[in-house]
């Protein structure tokens, strides 16, 4: 078993995975600046696995303070979830993405090379293909990135490919999710955005509390079963598993890796309410909008790749992702009618 370091360790998904590699084991070190984390985050955690792990308020660009928690802590392989991740903010402010996506992970990775450490699992996005050519998409598509936080994974992952080819990483996985959402079981830890969720399953979630009046749907006249936009959403629970294997198949092998993370199974936006109505029995009021600029009709992963190189598969299906989103967002806002 390793010592791993989460970089944004209190963040959404980060904070999933740290219960997972847990779980099986692994001693985990949390790094955050809690810029865009809830701070009782960390207690929320040791109430979950029962353990104590350390905390390290610090910023990635900061590569004293990174090398010296590295070295504190004897870590031995990194999983870098650190990043802002708005595309409308990433557009409206390029060089703060930059900053912090970019230059965070080349910062990040001087000062694990400092203290020669030298395996990463990169929190990457589905958002480098762009416009597909066809779904479902496998690794060796075009990557057309159109936004900048695009960019800036892209940029990240060729980065993390350059230095192990030349031998300053001993391994490498670069993880490529689709659409992250759900919650932990116990409903203890969840997504939470700040203002207007950017994603469809908390702005769906917050409809059904009444903290918004309605959802809207950007388009319904697209060539899909129903006409509106289909996905592929994942929950955040099959994708800390798909992490914390990942890491292990790294530590045991000295490759680098790029991989899908995603169902395969293409829902649509309706669909997804719909689920969502059954699991809870919330009405969601909808507001048919016109077309986004740049939304493609159909985007889902061929995930086939992780299930070869290191056996992972998503297992929970859309009315689990539904449940436990809900459980999650109904605890924060007090509602008591689950």
């Amino acid at each position: 078993m390793a010592r791993v370091m989460l970089t944004g360790g209190a963040g959404y998904i980060a904070s999933h995975t740290a219960t997972v590699l847990s779980e099986r084991g692994h001693e985990i070190v949390l790094l955050d600046n809690f810029s865009n984390a809830e701070r009782d985050v960390p207690a929320r955690l040791r109430g979950l696995i029962g353990r104590e792990m350390p905390v390290i308020e610090a910023d990635i660009r900061d590569v004293d303070a990174v090398s010296a928690a590295l070295a504190a802590h004897k870590v031995e392989a990194v999983i870098h979830f650190a990043a802002l991740k708005a595309v409308g903010e990433s557009e409206a402010d390029p060089l703060l993405y930059y900053d912090i996506n970019i230059i965070g992970a080349i910062r990040l990775l001087q000062a694990m090379q400092a203290q020669g450490v030298a395996r990463i699992v990169f929190s990457s996005s589905a958002t480098v293909y762009g416009q597909p050519d066809a779904s479902p998409i496998r690794e060796d598509a075009p990557t057309r990135v159109q936004n900048i936080y695009g960019r800036t994974k892209l940029v990240t992952e060729d980065l993390i490919r350059d230095l192990a080819r030349t031998g300053k990483l001993r391994a490498a996985a670069n993880l490529r999710y689709f659409n992250p959402v759900g919650a932990h079981a116990s409903a203890v830890i969840g997504e939470t955005p700040r203002g207007v969720p950017n994603n469809l399953m908390p702005y769906i979630t917050q409809v059904a509390t009444g903290e918004r009046p309605y959802l809207n749907v950007y388009g319904n006249d697209y060539e899909t079963h129903d006409g509106t936009g289909v996905r592929d959403y994942i929950h955040v629970m099959d994708l800390a598993e798909a992490h914390a294997l990942a890491l292990e198949h790294i530590l045991a092998n000295d490759v680098a890796v790029t991989v899908n993370l995603g169902t395969g199974i293409g829902v649509s936006v309706l669909d997804l309410v719909g689920a969502f109505e059954r699991a809870t029995g919330r009405r969601i009021p909808l507001n048919i909008a016109p077309r986004r600029a740049g939304d493609v009709a159909s985007y889902y992963a061929d995930p086939a790749a992780a299930a070869a190189i290191f056996g992972w598969r998503a297992r929970r299906g859309i009315d689990d992702m539904c449940r436990d989103a809900w459980a999650w967002q109904a605890r924060r806002s007090g509602v008591n009618d689950l």
